[in-house]
């Protein structure tokens, strides 16, 4: 690392508890390698709230985080990790966009409601981590084509301002492609929304 942390959290140990939790969750081949250290710290910083060390890496806790890397780099097992470190009040749960686009398939519009307004497991709206945005495809519903996620991140924006409610991503797209699928307007409400967390695109696939 080159600069030290200021914190009054041993991220050393919590990198080890990570580790000893993943193994936990993923068998014994589950590893935490020293070059995804700069990633891991930022989101460790970033869930247990530790504002000193946000505040060294420019990250604002107001905001969700966009996790984007290549495939195979970890994204997704990063964040099931971070559930078990956020407090209570920032639980939050991971829900692949893939299974989003088949439940909208068999259920339709209230799909985009649920994900964005509440109605998923109570009323209250929830913080949500997206997972793999982009794997899903846009889709049709009795004859109209829909691309659900744009329409459910619109939606949670509006929460996001209105509310506070964070929401989480995980993805292999780049700002651009992100751009071309989703369109204009949400790329520009999810530079309000989020705090870019960025694999190096020359990372190996790990799986």
């Amino acid at each position: 690392m080159t600069k030290t942390i200021q914190s009054h959290y041993s991220y050393t140990e919590i990198i080890i508890w990570l580790e000893k939790k993943g193994v936990e969750l993923y068998g014994n081949h589950f590893k935490i390698l020293e070059s995804d250290h700069p990633i891991i710290y930022k989101l460790i910083a970033y869930f247990l709230k530790d504002e000193a060390t946000c505040f060294q890496y420019g990250i604002n806790l107001n905001k969700g985080i966009l996790l984007s890397g290549p495939v195979g780099c970890g994204k997704t097992s990063l964040m099931n990790l971070m559930k078990h470190l956020a407090p209570t009040e920032h639980k939050f749960f991971v829900k692949p966009c893939r299974d989003i686009s088949f439940e909208f398939i068999q259920d339709g519009y209230e799909i985009i409601h649920k994900y964005s307004k509440g109605k998923l497991y109570q009323s209250e709206p929830k913080t949500i981590c997206f997972d793999d945005l982009g794997t899903e495809n846009n889709l049709k519903y009795f004859g109209n084509e829909c691309n659900v996620m744009a329409e459910i991140l619109l939606s949670r924006y509006e929460l996001f301002t209105a509310k506070k409610i964070q929401t989480h991503i995980t993805t292999n797209l780049s700002a651009s492609e992100i751009e071309n699928i989703y369109g204009n307007r949400v790329r520009s409400r999810m530079r309000e929304m989020f705090n870019l967390i960025a694999y190096d695109k020359t990372i190996k696939d790990k799986r």
